[in-house]
């Protein structure tokens, strides 16, 4: 979709019993900074207390999102930053998946990173065949973190996820959908097949449909609180690698990257 305003990084609007929360910085594929998280966070806040039953995550322009801001972390040099951001998030993650409505993730193109394990806290997880999925950290020597390990490991186990992980390559739509990483492909008109899909789940007992949801989020919300606390320690230590830096020199010089394992 295409929205006008770029006042904000994000943008929510409510019609009815469906509130829609837009990622809105085009001009960098939607790229999330510390300022995005803290208004999707606020964002989450407002709708909880609402009288919506369904929220769609989509991006502004050409992608959902195209993970971290690269540039934005590479400008701030204060380490003592690092574990307030990760907190953020990590408070942001627990907010999007025990939020008490139904939450879709609308993907179209990139959907990367950050940007990814964030549609992978939704409850239906639905892409454009335009769609371009990457759990992509592992090109600049991190980890994936905002629950990504939690979520893949659920969606696809174990094993499928590590590969993911380790690979960081792109899956179209199509691909995604095979690996059991989203829930379905749609063609054609996005955004009106996406309203045909809120439809029919405004026509069933919705709130039987969240009590469902929160005995889930009930059982699971410690094991994700201890994966996302395990991310925030393991990407503090890879972020002191030379295979970090190493990551983050090829990108800036637009090169492959040369790891040495340390």
């Amino acid at each position: 979709m295409t929205i006008s305003n770029t006042a904000n990084h994000i943008l929510v609007s409510k019609e009815g019993r469906v509130a829609t929360i837009v990622f809105n910085r085009p001009e960098v594929l939607n790229a999330m900074n510390e300022d995005t998280f803290r208004q999707f966070r606020d964002a989450l806040d407002e709708i909880t207390t609402s009288d919506v039953d369904v929220v769609i995550l989509c991006g502004n322009g050409k992608g959902f999102s195209s993970g971290g801001d690269l540039k934005s972390m590479l400008s701030n040099t204060d380490e003592s930053a690092f574990g307030p951001v990760m907190d953020l998030i990590s408070e942001l993650v627990i907010k999007l998946y025990t939020l008490p409505k139904i939450v879709i993730s609308a993907i179209h193109g990139p959907a990367a990173g950050i940007g990814l394990s964030l549609a992978l806290a939704s409850d239906y997880v639905l892409a454009h065949e335009s769609g371009v999925l990457a759990m992509n950290f592992i090109g600049i020597g991190l980890i994936p973190d905002g629950g990504a390990h939690y979520f893949l490991e659920k969606r696809i186990g174990e094993s499928k996820a590590k590969q993911l992980i380790w690979e960081g390559k792109k899956l179209n739509a199509n691909q995604a959908l095979e690996l059991g990483l989203i829930d379905e492909v749609i063609s054609g008109d996005f955004e009106s097949e996406i309203k045909e899909r809120v439809k029919t789940i405004l026509q069933k007992p919705v709130q039987a449909m969240i009590q469902t949801k929160q005995i889930y989020c009930e059982n699971n919300l410690e094991n994700l609180k201890n994966t996302l606390a395990s991310e925030k320690n393991g990407q503090g230590l890879m972020r002191k690698t030379k295979d970090h830096n190493e990551g983050i020199q090829a990108f800036l010089q637009k090169r492959q990257p040369e790891f040495t394992g340390k």
